[in-house]
């Protein structure tokens, strides 16, 4: 009997449970099929207006990158650079006038600062003296070396007139010689024709002797001119420089710009070589530093929007001047070198100077500022 019993729960258990399903369960899921169709079906309108606003977003975004992204390169490592230098004396005093006041702008010519000039003053008249002690040391060397030719004239004159008597005088010397051994002469004669001949045979000697000497005067009055010269170029440059050591008691703009940090003040003993402000001129542009990569299609002509960080409602335009011919860190006071360790690659920045067209005049820009500038570098569509 138990045998039984659990032979009949293990047939129940292995045989399949079947569910028996009235006809009219069946036609209802029938119906509820044949009722849903697809979402497709159930919503084509919708899905087509996805298809087409995906479409238009992507031919949308496609437009915006081609206009407002693919033309530019665009940076924010950038700022306003300029040739900044300082202002320094090139003479020792005591400043008597500062005509200017911090971030001043200054025109060409405009006085920055004075020193005072009296001790300078009295210097160049001291040059000036001497200039002309050494003119008239050169002036009476002339008077000298002129005197010396007209000696020498004098002297040459007196030799040819020596010259004449003594040829006179030998040709007397020797008719009187002849009448003594013709016996028509007398001994005195010949006597006084012999000292007459020696008498200018010596006049002649000293004519020569006088040429001579004032020839080696006329040497020693060009020499004497020569020194003078020499002195008189000396005090000219010492009055030249006496002149400069004046003009630089005064401190003067050489191009416009604003004077920036100003030092010096009224009473103030400054030094020569001392600094007393620094000077932004108004050739100012911008420095921007582009990633290597950037490059491509940028070339010198191309034009630029800029933006100011400090007065972001003042867009300003431009153009590109010059790209340099390497790297930043290249020119830098301590350059990377690449050869040694291990190297990793990174992309390198290239400084690129823009010129901008007109500066804003109500607002203050100068060096250092950032700045954000624009290049179109490819056609706009």
């Amino acid at each position: 009997m138990v045998d039984d019993q659990h032979l009949a729960q293990k047939d129940n258990q292995t045989e399949p449970r079947i569910e028996r399903i009235r006809p009219g369960d069946n036609q209802q899921i029938d119906r509820t099929e044949e009722k849903r169709p697809s979402f497709v079906r159930r919503h084509p309108f919708w899905i087509l207006l996805g298809i087409l606003a995906i479409a238009a977003l992507v031919a949308a975004a496609w437009l915006v990158w081609q206009i407002y992204f693919h033309p530019y390169e665009s940076t924010d490592d950038a700022f306003v650079d300029a040739r900044s230098f300082a202002l320094a004396m090139k003479v020792s005093g005591y400043v008597t006038d500062v005509p200017v006041t911090d971030n001043q702008h200054v025109r060409t010519g405009d006085v920055i600062l004075k020193i005072d000039p009296r001790d300078y003053q009295i210097t160049l008249d001291e040059a000036k003296g001497q200039v002309n002690v050494a003119a008239a040391a050169v002036q009476s060397a002339n008077a000298q070396i002129e005197a010396a030719g007209a000696a020498i004239e004098v002297a040459k004159a007196q030799q040819n007139s020596a010259a004449a008597a003594l040829q006179y005088a030998q040709q007397e010397a020797a008719r009187q010689q002849q009448l003594v051994k013709s016996g028509s002469g007398s001994v005195q004669a010949v006597q006084q024709a012999a000292s007459t001949l020696q008498q200018s045979q010596a006049s002649l000697v000293q004519a020569e002797a006088n040429i001579t000497s004032a020839q080696k005067n006329k040497a020693v009055a060009e020499a004497q001119k020569a020194s003078a010269a020499a002195s008189l170029s000396q005090a000219q440059a010492q009055a030249e420089e006496a002149q400069q050591n004046l003009k630089y008691t005064t401190i003067v703009a050489a191009q416009p710009g604003r004077v920036v940090r100003l030092t010096g003040a009224k009473g103030q003993y400054i030094e020569a070589g001392q600094a007393i402000s620094m000077f932004v001129p108004d050739d100012i542009w911008i420095t921007a530093n582009f990633k290597e990569t950037q490059l491509t299609d940028m070339r010198p002509g191309q034009p630029v929007d800029v933006t100011i960080d400090a007065y972001p409602d003042h867009k300003l335009h431009g153009r590109v001047a010059s790209i340099q011919p390497g790297s930043g860190t290249a020119f830098s006071l301590l350059p990377a070198e690449n050869a040694t360790g291990n190297y990793v690659k990174v992309t390198q920045r290239v400084p690129v100077k823009i010129v901008v067209d007109n500066w804003p005049a109500d607002v203050a820009i100068g060096p250092g500022m950032s700045v954000v500038p624009t290049v179109t570098v490819r056609p706009r569509h």
